[in-house]
């Protein structure tokens, strides 16, 4: 099953993410299947590929708990929604 999550990057006390698309059974680090955007807590930013987030979503993709924040955050579910 392929998951949403996030991927830690950064030093020491500031971490960075990636939004990435992975399989459920690979580590947290692992190789990602895609990269779909960045969540960056220390400055606030996200940027997603929005695309193809709704790509994974409608082909079964499930999400972390914090993705599936960051996605209602930017609203990527009411666009999921809308284009059923």
């Amino acid at each position: 099953m392929v998951k949403l999550r996030l991927k830690r990057y950064g030093r020491k006390k500031r971490p960075f993410y990636r939004v990435i698309a992975i399989d459920s059974r690979c580590r947290r680090d692992g190789k990602a299947l895609k990269e779909l955007g960045f969540y960056d807590p220390i400055a606030g930013k996200t940027q997603l590929d929005v695309p193809n987030i709704i790509f994974y979503l409608k082909a079964g993709a499930q999400t972390s708990e914090t993705v599936g924040n960051l996605l209602q955050k930017a609203k990527v579910f009411n666009q999921l929604s809308l284009l059923n």
